[in-house]
């Protein structure tokens, strides 16, 4: 099967490269490590101006409609840049408002998003990605759905200005939006996260009231199905593009470092470890592209589902070999802070296991390919 991008693909990925090697060196990427937001709040804001917010957003709310296979090129070249922002988890909340067909909370959050207002996913009680019970609950208060429980691993928290919170209610699964200004003084915790080019945190929502009409139509379990599925695709093409930058990063050591009088690249201890990063990024670019053709604003069927975990359990594996490698083949120094192979073994820590690790989709796929 031959993949090839659309024109407007073409034209995105072009765009995209060029911001993104503008906006995200290497020393930018090191001064944003220990700031509270971990992101440049401007180079945000050109994000939103760029249109890349509305990237799957329908034109009627004021994106372009282009579909979520059309932000693979930009999140692809995000992560070969590390350039760290809420763009997923924020598209992410945009296309649950459309999966659920809620018109009136599109009409009054869509907008905004395409704007540059932060959005993230509460999905999470634990650290893993396979549990399905939601504990935290929503009931009737006087018209109003009052929430209890926390949300663990909630990206960029703390500057979210709207969370997509997964609730019991009614003894059944539901979302509903939260806005930032419904939780209570110190509901937002900040986790550490390996990864420091992140921002997560555990978000208490109880005592939190919201009106009635923040719920989400639709089914709620197949949208969260949907959004797990999407989401681990777009970490897959962040995970292809960081491994790209990655194999470049060691290339470049290997063909200047030298030992015993010859360039280290030159040994083939060396040189065949790398073609096997070259072979498994572009099987994952290849997974990754291949699953952007059959995700669509319908619900996810079995091709889309089996092609969006192959392509995260590749890129997974691909960033952790390569990153793993990097830190070997830089020797001792390879180790340190400063060099910076750490960010990408750092990277590949924290990605592998966003939206499910490598097993967690294998062991899925077991199912869906053999029974």
């Amino acid at each position: 099967m031959a993949i090839g991008l659309s024109e407007e693909q073409g034209m995105l990925l072009d765009t995209a490269r060029e911001f993104c090697r503008d906006r995200s060196a290497i020393p930018a990427v090191r001064a944003l490590l220990q700031s509270e937001s971990g992101f440049d709040a401007q180079v945000w804001q050109e994000i939103a101006e760029l249109g890349w917010l509305g990237v799957a957003v329908s034109e009627a709310h004021g994106g372009s409609g282009l579909g979520m296979g059309s932000a693979i090129p930009i999140v692809e070249c995000m992560g070969k840049r590390l350039l760290s922002t809420p763009y997923i988890t924020t598209l992410l909340v945009a296309e649950a408002l459309q999966r659920a067909q809620s018109h009136a909370l599109c009409e009054r959050h869509l907008p905004a998003i395409v704007g540059g207002q932060i959005a993230t996913l509460a999905l999470l009680e634990s650290e893993d990605w396979g549990e399905e019970t939601i504990e935290l609950t929503a009931s009737d208060a006087g018209g109003d759905l009052q929430l209890a429980g926390s949300k663990t691993q909630v990206a960029y928290a703390a500057q979210a200005e709207l969370f997509l919170v997964s609730a019991t209610y009614q003894n059944e699964a539901r979302l509903l939006l939260v806005p930032a200004s419904a939780l209570g003084e110190g509901a937002v915790r900040r986790q550490t996260n390996i990864d420091e080019t992140r921002r997560s945190s555990r978000v208490d929502f109880t005592g939190a009231t919201v009106s009635s009409d923040h719920l989400l139509s639709g089914d709620a379990a197949a949208i969260i199905r949907d959004l797990r599925l999407l989401g681990a695709l777009l970490y897959a093409a962040e995970a292809a593009g960081s491994t790209a930058a990655c194999m470049d990063l060691t290339v470049d050591y290997l063909k200047t470092r030298k030992q015993f009088g010859h360039l280290i690249g030159s040994y083939q201890s060396l040189k065949h470890p790398m073609v096997e990063v070259l072979c498994d990024m572009d099987n994952a670019r290849s997974f990754v592209y291949h699953a952007a053709t059959l995700v669509s604003e319908a619900s996810l069927d079995e091709d889309a589902e089996s092609a969006c975990r192959m392509a995260k359990a590749q890129a997974s594996e691909a960033l952790k070999f390569a990153a793993d490698r990097a830190v070997q083949f830089h020797g001792g120094m390879g180790f340190t802070y400063e060099c910076d192979a750490q960010l990408y073994i750092r990277r590949a820590q924290w990605s592998q296991q966003a939206f499910g690790d490598a097993y967690h989709h294998r062991k899925r796929l077991a199912s869906l390919l053999l029974d």
